[in-house]
Parts: C-alpha cells; structure tokens; sequence
C-alpha cells in the first residue's frame, strides 16, 4: 500500500484510460520501471480531471520482496515531480485501498477576490486578484460572500441523505455505479456526511476559504456540487433553507453548479483496521 499526493492539473484523473496521462497510469509504470511487474494499483477513489490528492491511498501486490521504504525511495526517484509517495507499507492480503475504506475527507479552496482601498493619499479602489502561483490549486471567486450564510448551508448537508441532486449526471456516472454495485456496494446514492464546514484563512495575498467534508463515500462531482451550490447560498442567490427541497428533488437540476476541479483535493482516507497492524480502530463520526 502506498500514500500518494498529487498535483492533477495536468493530468486526465486517477484512472487510467488509452492515450491519456493519468496518476494511475503514471504509479504503474513506475512499479514497472522500480520491480519488472506492471500492477494495476487500486486507489480509495477515482478524482476526476485536474483534481488533487494531499493522502490519496493506493493498493496492490507485488511478488517482489522490496523492503517499503526503499519501494518509496525508489518510486520517487522515477516518478514525476507532480506525483509523491509519502509511505508505503505492507499491508494484509485482504486490504482494498477502496473496498476497506470507511471513511473520506475532501478539502475545496476558494481564493476570495475583493477590492480595497489604497493607501492614504490614494483611495482609488482595487482588486485583490489571485496570486499566479496559486491559480492552480483553487477556485478564485470574485463575488462578495456572507460567511454565516456559508456556514448554515454547509451544516444543512451533515447526516445521512440521498445525495442524486448533487451527483453527475453524464454517461461517466452510470459507469461508475455499474462498478460499485459490481463490487458490492448497495448503497446507491445515499451517503453519510460526518462533518461539513468552512474555515477562513488569511494569507499573504488574500483570503482562502477552505470547506473541509468528511463522510463515508462521496459520488462524481458531488463535492464540487456541494461547493457551488454552498457558493450561491453565500452570495445570496439561494437560501440555505432550501437545502432539504434540493435533496428531496432527487434531480440535478435542482441544486447548484459544478465548482472548478482546480480547488478540490482528496484530503484523507480512513480505514476501520489500521492497515500496517491489523488492530482494530473506532472511526469518530463526530471528527474531521
């Protein structure tokens, strides 16, 4: 099992697919270059296209006795700079990176653009633009934002619901729920959320809102619909109190837009063992 953290903006997603660069493609050919075999590594989740990982977890097998830090070493080496494994371990035969996770944390981070008044002596207004050097990696959002409002539309998503209305709705989902209930997982599109708010951070150059949820699966795009539709709470164009109408809707149609895959990171994976000694851990519903 390996730790993998990411930069996607170039790169197509996770998972593999004919003529594209991908993070699964690029850790396989890897593990071919370092071992002389070519698994397929199973990651806990597929982020889509231009999507990042802090902790993005991997697993597969190998019959190549390598010591883990020295298959950590050795992967970095040939890796490119955009893909890091932070650990590797050896972990029991029936571990699945995905199948064995009881729980995610997803991060999104909004770059707030404002105007602001001059120094003394020049009280012309201007924007605060996003730094170039950061564009990457969040959503830069130039409307002006009510950070209460903010906060009750994304506790309106805490609990167990049927999140359809914040799922995708192409051809990819379909996909993508034949292979969950082909391995298993019966839960269609309810999910649990743990834990889902916002946090202000000041920064040199502005101010990033980063919105933290955790729950117990995630499916396509609903964080990023989550976001956008929390977004358009905050700037007043719907009402947090919607939120239940959205979800009972079942419909795509009824909640808000797609935020930009650029501000969106896997932050970490949970599993209900710990994968290095097999004991037992309690999974805190309430953290996170």
């Amino acid at each position: 099992m390996v730790v993998v953290s990411y930069d996607g903006t170039d790169y197509s997603g996770w998972q593999i697919q004919p003529g594209e660069l991908t993070i699964q493609g690029e850790l396989r050919a890897a593990l071919g270059r370092v071992t002389g075999e070519s698994p397929l590594p199973q990651g806990s989740g597929r982020t889509d296209a231009g999507v990042h990982a802090l902790g993005q977890v991997a697993s597969f097998a190998l019959e190549a006795h390598i010591p883990a830090e020295n298959l950590r070493r050795a992967l970095n080496r040939t890796l490119p700079q955009a893909i890091r494994v932070l650990d590797a371990r050896v972990v029991a035969p029936d571990f699945h990176a995905r199948h064995s996770t009881v729980a995610k944390t997803y991060e999104y981070r909004v770059f707030l653009e404002r105007r602001r008044t001059g120094p003394a002596g020049n009280e012309r207004e201007y924007a605060v633009m996003c730094p170039p050097f950061l564009a990457r990696y969040v959503y830069s959002f130039p409307w002006p934002l009510d950070f209460v409002r903010l906060h009750e539309a994304a506790a309106a998503f805490v609990g167990i619901h049927d999140f359809v209305s914040f799922a995708a709705t192409d051809s990819d989902l379909a996909t993508r729920r034949t292979a969950e209930g082909a391995a298993g997982d019966r839960r269609g599109t309810v999910r649990t959320i743990f834990a889902s708010s916002w946090e202000q951070r000041q920064i040199e150059d502005g101010m990033l809102l980063v919105y933290r949820v955790r729950g117990n699966g995630f499916l396509h795009h609903m964080v990023r619909n989550l976001v956008g539709t929390i977004l358009d709470v905050g700037r007043g164009y719907r009402d947090a109190a919607e939120i239940p109408a959205m979800l009972a809707a079942r419909s795509r149609a009824a909640a808000g837009p797609t935020a930009p895959a650029s501000g969106l990171f896997l932050h970490s994976v949970e599993y209900a063992r710990d994968v290095e000694t097999g004991s037992a851990r309690e999974v805190d519903g309430d953290s996170g």
